[in-house]
């Protein structure tokens, strides 16, 4: 299992934790190594020891804020395999994206906050493994087979609603002001009810809820390890 370097360096975690202040702040394009090891209390070659260009040490970071929002479904999914429900699970992933600033960045294209780092080839492949779209596409399949979501519509089209309802509900949420004259006090039932009508009714078994939440779990896990590897890639060809 790939390990994160800031959990063998009280070096390479002040650097994390400044660099993610710098950047939330004042942006990517405002931030620099010089500043990120002042303030960190290190040589600027010591961010280049863990990190080759500032472009892996910000990428990394946003790794780590997505790899941070999985941990959080897989101790859902754990705790509550109910948790897996498309009604439940959805509102989350939403919920997930508003909270973590680096994945609502990268998932509503905020050059803004991410400067050249919008269209990174390392921004693209985190949010194809772990971005809200991802996961949906991951376990639609999932809930077809467990009774949670109807059948007779082709996956491909199926899938393409459900990322374009959810797209749509992350836009709203993220552009508030075009909306002012909508208020929603409970928007997770909202969107619960909205995934229901497009998914159609459940009829799975608890047999069946606590299959799909043990899939979910073991496809959780290899995504996570994807990304743990390739952070680790970076890591060891810039120490290399």
């Amino acid at each position: 299992m790939a390990a994160l370097v800031e959990q063998d360096s009280t070096k390479a975690a002040r650097i994390l934790t400044v660099a993610r202040e710098l950047v939330l702040k004042r942006g990517v394009k405002g931030v620099t190594v010089a500043e990120i090891a002042e303030k960190a209390h290190v040589g600027k070659g010591t961010v280049y020891l863990y990190w080759g260009t500032k472009e892996d040490l910000l990428v990394g970071l946003f790794a780590r804020e997505f790899l941070a929002g999985v941990d959080g479904f897989i101790d859902a999914l754990t705790t509550d395999p109910d948790a897996a429900r498309p009604h439940r699970l959805c509102p989350q992933l939403v919920r997930n994206a508003l909270e973590r600033p680096f994945v609502r960045a990268l998932v509503t294209g905020d050059a803004d906050l991410l400067g050249v780092l919008t269209q990174h080839p390392r921004s693209t492949e985190l949010l194809g493994t772990l971005g809200p779209a991802a996961l949906m596409y991951t376990v639609l399949p999932v809930w077809r087979q467990h009774r949670l979501a109807r059948t007779d519509w082709p996956l491909g089209e199926q899938a393409y609603a459900l990322q374009a309802l959810m797209a749509g509900y992350l836009h709203t949420a993220t552009r508030s002001h075009t909306l002012r004259e909508v208020i929603v006090d409970a928007p997770d039932k909202v969107i619960a009810a909205s995934v229901t009508a497009l998914l159609g009714p459940e009829e799975a078994t608890a047999d069946d809820v606590r299959a799909t939440a043990d899939e979910g779990l073991r496809l959780l896990r290899q995504k996570r390890e994807l990304v743990l590897a390739s952070i680790a890639t970076h890591h060891e060809t810039d120490q290399g």
